[in-house]
């Protein structure tokens, strides 16, 4: 966790691939700890092609089945499903902006907010961006994006800056 916080947490990230895998990971933890993820995270890049949207929007029942029975990641139906049809939705929404970082960084108009939180506890758990991204991501056909999972990806993809003032974080990122 220390090692994700100092060197990825609120970085901005644009690239595609980078992008997909904070979404995938994301709507993972959902109901989980972060910690767990972390601790998986490797296993999900092996078992979803290091998270090649290209090639997990191609996945049929063999690749189904296969993550089904991998114990090294997080085998829920749903959110395994969700991946597949959700790297389906990805390549629509790059097709329709040119890319998937030009639609998603339009929630906060291109530039990372930047927080002044004084204490962890004061960080809310959605906003207001959030709850426009998730409602049109759900438009779009797209599963697990929920506010909540919407503004952790904001806060992992550094769409957010929510490092308190007091984190030698903050200013650098």
């Amino acid at each position: 966790m220390i090692q994700y916080h100092d060197d990825e947490w609120g970085v901005p990230v644009h690239g595609e691939r980078e992008l997909f895998e904070y979404f995938v990971l994301d709507a993972f933890q959902a109901g989980l700890s972060w910690l767990t993820i972390l601790k998986k995270r490797e296993n999900f890049r092996k078992a979803f092609s290091n998270f090649d949207y290209r090639k997990i929007a191609r996945y049929g029942k063999k690749d189904f089945n296969r993550l089904m029975s991998d114990e090294g990641i997080i085998r829920n139906r749903l959110k395994i499903e969700a991946t597949i049809n959700n790297a389906q939705r990805f390549m629509e929404i790059q097709k329709e902006f040119g890319s998937f970082d030009k639609y998603i960084w339009q929630f906060t108009k291109g530039k990372s907010l930047r927080n002044r939180w004084k204490s962890a506890s004061k960080i809310p758990t959605k906003t207001e961006e959030s709850d426009l991204m998730g409602a049109d991501l759900k438009r779009r056909g797209f599963k697990f994006v929920g506010s909540t999972i919407c503004y952790a990806f904001m806060q992992a993809a550094g769409m957010v800056n929510d490092h308190t003032i007091d984190c030698f974080r903050y200013k650098k990122v």
